[in-house]
């Protein structure tokens, strides 16, 4: 049963909420949600973007999906090599790659967001050239570094109230198509659009320190710090890599956060304590 106590406790909520809102009136948000997300979760994901874009935020959304290649290598009975924990992409494996990033966990974020009453469109870095790569390491095969972004296409569908939900597939200079990194997609995009904000979704609560307790603010000297002493390990190496490259390219501020959490991205966007580590060159 709803009671006034219920009301009253929406409201202030809301009125808490409001000088973040109107903080973020018209700027960009680009959000990466990985694959391991996209489940349970995706309902309440799709409903904090679609309050994003009605409050008037440019949001952009940039997806992994490495586990259903996974499973569908597996099925078609495709076998996968990796070098110090990357996948070598070979033009099957990139073809693979495609066809489940952009045609399955891309249009269902898609459907998921427009469920809930936005209009989100989903698109992959090969369209409009929207991510031109170049080659990574040679030994990773068909891997692409972006090295272009054509933020104006996607200024364009700010315009028209849409919101872009992206596949990290690129493709070089002379048309080859090429996996790409989603957090680096998401990083790359981040800085074309001079974001303010650059969420990178994942299944822990942020960069931890020794004791496991979440640290909530680091600056780049100290993320490289951090790296060096061994507190950032294992698979954040990256992703606090990518915030740095992010940082230094323009973006305002980068979170990393646990996309697990319900309402994750509004609790990081519209509360004075966010939820995850915010990465930035100043205070917040």
């Amino acid at each position: 049963m709803v009671t006034t106590r219920n009301w009253l406790t929406t409201a202030k909520t809301l009125s808490e909420a409001l000088p973040y809102m109107q903080r973020y009136d018209n700027s960009v948000v680009v959000v990466k949600i990985g694959g391991n997300a996209i489940g349970e979760s995706l309902t309440s994901f799709a409903k904090d973007i679609v309050l994003m874009r009605q409050i008037g935020i440019n949001a952009v959304v940039v997806h992994g999906g490495g586990q259903k290649i996974n499973l569908t290598l597996d099925r078609l009975g495709i076998e996968s090599s990796f070098i110090k924990g990357k996948r070598v992409s070979s033009p099957e494996i990139v073809e693979i790659a495609e066809m489940v990033l952009s045609g399955h966990v891309n249009k269902q974020i898609v459907q998921a967001i427009n469920t809930e009453g936005g209009q989100a469109i989903g698109i992959s870095g090969k369209d409009a050239n929207i991510m031109v790569c170049e080659m990574a390491e040679p030994e990773l095969g068909l891997v692409g570094i972006p090295k272009e972004i054509n933020a104006t296409v996607l200024r364009d569908l700010f315009k028209n109230g849409l919101i872009p939900v992206i596949a990290p597939i690129g493709v070089s200079e002379d048309g080859t198509t090429l996996n790409v990194n989603g957090d680096t997609a998401a990083g790359a995009i981040a800085s074309a659009l001079n974001a303010d904000r650059l969420l990178l979704l994942t299944d822990v609560d942020g960069v931890l320190d020794k004791k496991d307790t979440l640290i909530s603010r680091l600056t780049p000297e100290e993320v490289e710090s951090h790296i060096q002493s061994g507190i950032i390990q294992g698979g954040m190496i990256p992703k606090t890599e990518t915030a740095l490259n992010a940082v230094r390219d323009g973006v305002r501020a980068v979170v990393i956060l646990n996309g697990k959490t319900p309402n994750s991205v509004l609790l990081e966007l519209f509360t004075s304590h966010g939820i995850g580590t915010l990465i930035s060159h100043s205070p917040q």
